[in-house]
């Protein structure tokens, strides 16, 4: 991974970073975006909880993660389908882990490219109920003690499909709309509190996103990405933390992000 420039960070003057000592929360930070998000936040200094359901893909990530600079770091399993894990997952959390600063709502996929009236009901359930109500659980159990204690930040992950539907994503980029009009509305709600809530909404990253997509197809889903210079997991870890070290008066609602080769969901410049 790259070096990640955290803002307000500089090792050659030993200046305290922004975010640390700060609890971050990060679900679904096993690989790709979330993965990159915990180096990121690792290097100014944060205390890291990371959930995934490839509970040993995060245990294996602890050594670098400390190396880098986390203060500390705690991983456990947790499915965001799953209501009443994610109660008790946060719930059970010890006090020096329940004080959550910052919580980055990752954890999404898409499954399929069919039509509509060809997709599988399973791969649009899995969508909905990780996409949709993961988040929506996740941000219901955590944010509440943000409100209480009078600080937070909320990071969603969105997708510029939010904006724009394409051919065979109806589903998935129908709930990368929920999250964007979600995200928008728990903004609203949490005015008049100091809690700041983020949407983070890149186009193509070059991750394990299209191989899940795909179901596991590793040459379908490197098709995806020919003659083209995609975004990288970093390049979105990056703009997360920024939006995070803006100062307490500034709320970034949303950072629409794409490579120069992508315009929107549709528009890609393939070289040849």
């Amino acid at each position: 991974m790259q070096q990640l420039a955290i803002s307000g960070y500089d090792e050659r003057m030993g200046k305290r970073s922004e975010v640390e000592d700060h609890v971050v929360f990060i679900t679904g930070a096993s690989s790709g975006i979330g993965a990159a998000c915990a180096l990121a936040f690792a290097r100014g200094g944060a205390r890291l909880l990371l959930s995934a359901r490839r509970v040993e893909r995060l245990e294996a990530m602890e050594v670098e993660l400390l190396q880098a600079g986390a203060a500390a770091v705690h991983c456990f399993h947790l499915d965001v389908q799953n209501r009443s894990a994610v109660e008790r997952a946060i719930a059970d959390l010890s006090q020096e882990w329940r004080a959550i600063d910052v919580l980055v709502n990752n954890a999404g996929l898409s499954r399929g490219l069919d039509k509509l009236w060809e997709g599988k009901p399973q791969d649009w359930e899995e969508m909905i109920e990780t996409n949709i109500k993961g988040m929506l659980w996740v941000a219901r159990a955590v944010v509440s003690g943000m409100v209480v204690r009078g600080r937070g930040h909320v990071v969603n992950l969105g997708s510029t499909a939010q904006d724009l539907a394409y051919p065979g994503g109806a589903v998935y980029c129908g709930t990368k709309a929920a999250v964007k009009l979600i995200n928008d509305g728990l903004r609203q709600d949490l005015m008049g509190t100091p809690v700041r809530v983020t949407s983070i909404d890149p186009g193509m990253v070059e991750t394990e996103f299209s191989e899940v997509r795909f179901h596991g197809d590793a040459a379908r889903a490197a098709k995806v990405y020919q003659n083209i210079t995609p975004l990288t997991a970093d390049d979105v870890a990056d703009a997360v933390v920024w939006a995070v070290t803006r100062p307490a008066h500034v709320n970034i609602a949303h950072v629409l992000m794409t490579t120069i080769d992508q315009a929107n969901s549709l528009m890609f410049n393939r070289r040849t």
